[in-house]
């Protein structure tokens, strides 16, 4: 089915006889604030709308872990924004907060395996992150559409490594994963922003919203972006079964067998 965010007719034909809606559709990248609402707060309104409509008793709504600080970017102010349309409107509702996703067919992570590639990772500050793997995450929002399990609740998956990575441990894993010896190179925030004001011109000439923004470069720098413990589902929910390290091995395997990294 084709169709759009602002599209009620789409919408609606979506929902009709479907027993559970899984909310995945968002803007990581957009010009301004006005983009992130558009997708993001407008869009989740419209969606809900229509499966108000439709009857629909669960709505399972994949948010960010920038939900958490929507005074850092306006990417997760409208994550946070999106998740109180959620909690006002939605019949069922379960809120995932997804930490940083990876896995076959992904091109947001795919830049930094090919810095790993060359040898060197640069990286934000000092800081740590949560990981989870794609196929991970669809099972446990396959899992959540086809039960009442975490209803009413705002969970954060990750792979089950306590306390997260650190971006070192993060880079050293990815050389593991491409069979190469990387060495991280952590930037100071000044460097990541002027990199992204650069960036930002590169995209007005170019018409295209920039890879990194400054608002992105705000989100970036962020030095926790760790699950939360208390969040974490308990077992008896969903629990990660593919192992981080094998997993951004067989990620790297697969970009490569679509020649997208040497």
């Amino acid at each position: 089915m084709i169709g759009t965010l602002d599209d009620g007719d789409a919408l609606g034909r979506l929902c009709q006889g479907v027993g559970a809606v899984i909310h995945v559709a968002a803007a990581i990248n957009a010009r301004d604030r006005a983009g992130f609402a558009a997708a993001n707060i407008a869009g989740t309104a419209a969606l809900l709308d229509a499966a108000n409509r439709a009857g629909i008793g669960r709505f399972i709504h994949t948010s960010s872990l920038a939900a958490r600080q929507p005074e850092m970017s306006n990417y997760g102010w409208s994550k946070a924004e999106s998740e109180l349309v959620v909690r006002e409107q939605a019949v069922g509702w379960t809120i995932v907060r997804p930490p940083t996703v990876y896995g076959p067919g992904d091109r947001e992570t795919l830049l930094l395996f090919r810095l790993a590639a060359r040898g060197i990772v640069p990286l934000p500050p000092a800081g740590r992150l949560s990981l989870l793997h794609a196929d991970d995450l669809a099972s446990l929002l396959l899992g959540l559409a086809l039960s009442h399990v975490a209803e009413g609740m705002v969970i954060e998956p990750d792979d089950g490594r306590p306390d997260g990575w650190s971006h070192a441990e993060f880079a050293a894993a990815l050389g593991r994963a491409i069979g190469r010896r990387v060495w991280p190179l952590p930037l100071p925030a000044w460097t990541i922003a002027i990199g992204a004001r650069v960036d930002e011109l590169r995209g007005r000439l170019g018409r295209r919203p920039p890879r990194l923004s400054r608002d992105r470069a705000r989100y970036i720098v962020h030095p926790d972006w760790t699950v939360s413990a208390t969040a974490r589902p308990d077992a008896s929910i969903w629990s990660p079964s593919i192992d981080t390290e094998a997993g951004l091995a067989a990620t790297a395997g697969w970009y490569r067998s679509q020649g997208w990294l040497r």
